[in-house]
């Protein structure tokens, strides 16, 4: 159990009566024991004296004229617990001593009362003040470490995905900040399919890991100049399945994700995509959103086979797609909202890149399917 003690020389106390003489009664009581103490006769002054001086509580009278001392309790209540509140009243009524603690009052004291019993009553107000300040303290604390760790988990998620995509960076064209930006758009998606932010964190690392199975495709077909013929474009689509088993059979949340988009990404809204022939709803919904994003940011950008398409061109590949490749429902979403996806691109742009020999070509550009 915490150990709090209420170190009287350190706390003030507000005393609020309109009569004079209960105001230096209380004063002389709490004095007699170390407290500082403050005096006001009404609401208007305790009000001044609250702005201008660090009270720790304030021991009140329920009926002043004018405006009340519970009144004064629901204008400070933005301020409790770092102020406690004791009610003074020679009223015996149960439903206001009620209404008194419900609006953030710790007490109820009765008229008149004893020195001893204003004592314990303020002793332990104060005693549950310091409480609930240090449980506020912990907890901001512990905000503060969740905050650091979700941090640190996040980023230690970005850099096994990025480590896992390092090897097949060095055989592909792809460029890293294509790959970052397939994250960025794909946690968008998320958040505005209203996912919570850790499956959105999943998505944005998992996204990325579309094309890892890219490392066990020969060089010969992986960087062959020109068309695949028909036998490379039967081994260049196996890049699914082993992207699949690269990362299957995992107990990480987002490399099982990872996993489930590396097999299905190349799967159409149809049926006629591969490597199953999946349609619709049966294409896991992480897969389709990165099929999305994928055909979007490839045709935005610059490769040295082809050069950026025009935003309308793109727009009008999309919508052409849309029910056939596409999800159209997200197809739906994502020109809906555009604007954010165009400024992740502009955000995040290409590194300088070297042209290679040859005409090599995107997969998707190097699919007559996806074409069509």
């Amino acid at each position: 159990m915490l150990d709090i003690q209420v170190v009287p020389g350190r706390t003030t106390i507000l005393t609020v009566d309109d009569q004079p003489i209960v105001r230096l009664g209380l004063s002389r009581i709490l004095e007699s024991k170390g407290f500082r103490c403050l005096q006001a006769e009404s609401y208007d002054q305790a009000v001044v004296l609250l702005e201008r001086s660090a009270v720790d509580l304030v021991l009140c009278d329920v009926h002043m004229p004018g405006r009340s001392g519970l009144e004064l309790v629901e204008a400070m209540a933005g301020r409790i617990p770092q102020m406690a509140f004791v009610m003074v009243s020679s009223a015996d009524d149960t439903d206001l001593a009620m209404e008194c603690l419900e609006k953030g009052a710790y007490s109820y004291v009765l008229k008149p009362f004893k020195p001893r019993e204003i004592l314990i009553q303020v002793e332990s107000a104060l005693r549950r003040r310091l409480l609930e300040l240090d449980y506020q303290d912990r907890e901001r604390v512990l905000a503060e470490k969740v905050k650091e760790q979700t941090a640190e988990i996040r980023e230690s998620r970005d850099e096994i995905s990025f480590r896992l995509l390092a090897a097949s960076e060095q055989r592909d064209t792809e460029t890293g900040s294509h790959i970052r930006r397939i994250g960025l758009y794909a946690a968008e998606i998320g958040r505005l399919l209203g996912w919570d932010e850790e499956k959105v964190d999943c998505i944005r690392a998992a996204a990325p890991m579309h094309d890892i199975g890219k490392i066990g495709v020969p060089d010969r077909i992986l960087q062959k100049p020109g068309q695949l013929d028909a036998d490379e474009w039967v081994l260049m689509k196996e890049h699914t399945t082993i992207g699949a088993k690269i990362l299957q059979h995992s107990q990480v949340p987002f490399i099982r994700m990872g996993a489930k988009i590396a097999i299905c990404h190349h799967e159409k809204w149809d049926g006629t995509g591969y490597p199953r022939g999946l349609r619709s709803l049966q294409i896991p919904l992480e897969a389709r959103i990165t099929t999305l994003v994928d055909i979007y940011d490839a045709l935005s950008q610059r490769r040295c086979y082809k050069e950026a398409w025009p935003e309308e061109q793109v727009v009008a590949f999309l919508e052409a797609h849309r029910g056939s490749h596409l999800d159209p429902e997200l197809t739906d979403l994502f020109l809906g909202n555009l604007r954010i996806f165009r400024e992740i691109r502009e955000s995040h742009p290409d590194e300088q890149m070297s042209p290679l020999d040859g005409d090599f070509l995107h997969p998707l550009m190097n699919d007559p399917e996806a074409m069509s």
